[in-house]
């Protein structure tokens, strides 16, 4: 039997919505899907004692959920005084136009076609609206415009894409690149070590109780399934779709456009690396 304790990076049980930190509160989005999970956790931000907030992905144009987020921060006596993205893709991101307008803050991200306002998002940024210290790192590889955020009083990263709260995520090809994810995975370890980091606040899924842990777990899963793919190219797989269909046999099928993104990706770092 697998309990919650032996699952990577140990999620949290209970309802995935609600404080998580002392600083952090998710509001989760009613868009669950494959892709999603339990659907896109919304952070609000603040420091104990602020009546400021800062609003970490906004999510999808929904309405009700965009509500939900500005209620919830003023239910905390909170105003909503800053939104910020960790990337560009629709769950994430596709209300933050309109949450811009019903808060009248900025959106700031790394793409600039998805900032609002002017300023955006850079590497060593450091955000310290209402008291709040919020260090942007930079976390390209799901996407290449992709961040997380460390927040250092409580110990804990806010990892967008990519680091979930259950499973392992996708690396978006071509957009997406493998050596960057490793990367990315790397950079977020060292900070488990370097910095104490413990918590880890997904763009999906649970909370996580061990942010060594989980980022060690991707970064053997990656290697594994880069292996898998060298030796299915070798045992004759000619396109992705192969590719896809003998290493991920045993994954539910309705995921496979997904897996191929990352097979791309994979094939694209065999070759780069002279491999295949």
């Amino acid at each position: 039997m697998t309990t919650t304790a032996d699952l990577p990076g140990r999620p949290r049980g209970g309802a995935i919505g609600g404080p998580a930190t002392a600083r952090a509160t998710c509001v989760l989005a009613d868009n669950p899907s494959v892709m999603t999970l339990d659907g896109t956790n919304t952070w609000i931000l603040a420091e104990p004692g602020s009546d400021l907030a800062v609003v970490v992905d906004p999510g999808p144009l929904d309405e009700a959920h965009l509500a939900a987020v500005v209620a919830t921060a003023e239910a905390a006596g909170k105003r909503v005084a800053l939104t910020l993205l960790t990337h560009g893709h629709p769950d994430h991101a596709d209300g933050a136009g309109r949450f811009a307008e019903l808060t009248g803050t900025r959106v700031r991200a790394l793409d600039p076609a998805l900032r609002l306002g002017g300023e955006g998002l850079g590497v060593g940024d450091v955000i310290t609206t209402g008291g709040l210290e919020l260090h942007v790192v930079p976390a390209p590889g799901h996407t290449a415009d992709s961040l997380a955020f460390h927040l250092p009083a409580d110990r804990a990263l806010l990892t967008g894409d990519t680091v979930l709260g259950r499973g392992t995520t996708i690396v978006a090809h071509p957009d997406g690149r493998l050596g960057d994810y490793l990367d990315s995975l790397r950079r977020l370890r060292a900070l488990t070590v370097e910095e104490g980091v413990e918590t880890v606040l997904p763009g999906h899924g649970p909370v996580l109780d061990d942010a060594q842990g989980v980022i060690d777990f991707y970064l053997v899963h990656r290697a594994k399934r880069l292996a898998q793919v060298e030796t299915a190219v070798e045992n004759g797989c000619r396109t992705p779709e192969d590719v896809v269909a003998t290493v991920y046999a045993d994954v539910d099928r309705s995921l496979w456009p997904a897996a191929e993104l990352s097979v791309r990706a994979q094939l694209d770092y065999l070759g780069e690396h002279g491999l295949i």
